[in-house]
């Protein structure tokens, strides 16, 4: 299999980095340094090239260095990333960035120089997936949050989903837009038509994906393993159709059901049936049990296994292994467990960068490429 991989990362006034540049090899990359140092907005310009917001989903104009000088309130700065990668169509070099003086909301995207219409085309070179520490709580709190976490898993290996769920997303406010307003019933056959369509496509690649990292998680299910494996399963009533019936039919049913539910939906304020509410239902494969009541480590190593799980997969799919962004993961496993998650690395096969506060904790990565960081400023450790 063929590994994609960044090899060589340029920052302009991104976060906290004026300028800043680094060369890498194919293999772990590790940035370590004291908490605050700007380890993780590394992380951040890299997850820059994929669509969406970054892992962090920051707000375009918080991303660009401030000027000292202005204030607190000051409009943030132009910034952009730049990246040489080794990806699915070969050599390429990558850009993104914003002006908020020239861009307005939008960041705009190059490859080779030339502009892209939008982040998506970056992921016909590479897949970036990412595990954060904000993550942690993602058993524990609203199902929106897994949503977007299902999304991302989607997204990696069906580059058109995104698309599918914006769509959604604007259909779904027109539609309470005319219920608000008391719009016709001709516009609201129309709308919903288009609400259909989207949502039985957004339910069939989730489902899609699902059964695929299920499979994946079988065949791979190791009793060795530190990372429990993750029993998967979503709960959303468009999905439970799916499951059993044709697409064309479920469009229709789920049409009646909007048009049915327009009086409840109207005092509502919102549409209350949908794939815009499913959940991603998460357990503890072998002990059977929801992953909202197992225990902070056991969730934490069910995210990990789930996310080694996921970049097995869209290398399997894709015949190119993702960059896999892990940003401070392994400050809470013990020896064991750090031991254990570094023998998955290697046989993952690849590009993974790596954060943390101890170099320590990272001896026994072989063949790692280690940086220091400091505020500002990138070095070889």
């Amino acid at each position: 299999m063929l590994r994609a991989t960044v090899r060589k990362l340029t920052l302009t006034r991104f976060r906290s980095y004026a300028g800043a540049q680094l060369s890498v090899g194919a293999g772990p990359v590790v940035l370590t340094g004291p908490n605050g140092a700007g380890k993780t907005n590394v992380l951040e310009a890299v997850s820059f090239l994929s669509p969406g917001r970054g892992l962090r989903r920051a707000q375009l104009a918080e991303v660009g260095q401030r000027e000292a000088d202005l204030g607190e309130d000051a409009a943030s700065a132009a910034w952009a990333v730049s990246a040489l990668v080794d990806g699915a169509l070969g050599e390429a070099r990558l850009g993104t960035g914003f002006d908020p003086a020239q861009d307005g909301s939008q960041r705009r995207c190059r490859i080779d120089g030339e502009p892209a219409s939008s982040a998506n085309a970056f992921l016909d070179h590479l897949k970036v997936l990412w595990l954060t520490p904000e993550m942690d709580g993602l058993f524990l709190g609203p199902p929106g949050d897994r949503r977007r976490y299902l999304d991302r898993l989607v997204l990696a290996v069906d580059g058109a989903h995104g698309t599918r769920v914006n769509g959604l997303e604007r259909a779904l406010r027109s539609r309470n837009r005319l219920l608000e307003e008391n719009g016709s019933a001709r516009f609201l056959d129309a709308v919903e038509h288009e609400v259909a369509e989207l949502a039985v496509a957004v339910a069939a690649a989730r489902l899609e994906t699902v059964a695929r990292l299920a499979a994946e998680i079988i065949a791979h299910r190791d009793e060795a393993s530190p990372f429990p494996f993750a029993g998967i399963a979503l709960d959303g009533a468009v999905e439970r159709l799916l499951a059993t019936h044709p697409a064309l039919e479920v469009e229709d049913r789920y049409r009646a059901v909007l048009r049915d539910n327009r009086p409840r939906d109207r005092a509502a304020g919102r549409t209350l049936e949908g794939p815009h509410l499913t959940d991603l239902s998460v357990s503890h494969g072998e002990k059977r049990l929801p992953a909202a009541r197992c225990s902070t480590g056991e969730q934490k190593s069910l995210l990990i296994g789930l996310t080694l799980s996921h970049a097995r997969l869209v290398g399997a799919m894709q015949g190119l292994s993702p960059v896999l962004l892990l940003d401070d993961v392994v400050a809470y496993l013990d020896a064991a467990r750090r031991a254990g998650l570094f023998q998955a690395l290697r046989r993952l096969g690849a590009q993974v960068w790596m954060t943390g506060a101890d170099p320590t904790a990272f001896a026994a990565l072989e063949q790692a490429e280690r940086f220091s960081i400091s505020p500002g400023r990138i070095a070889p450790a």
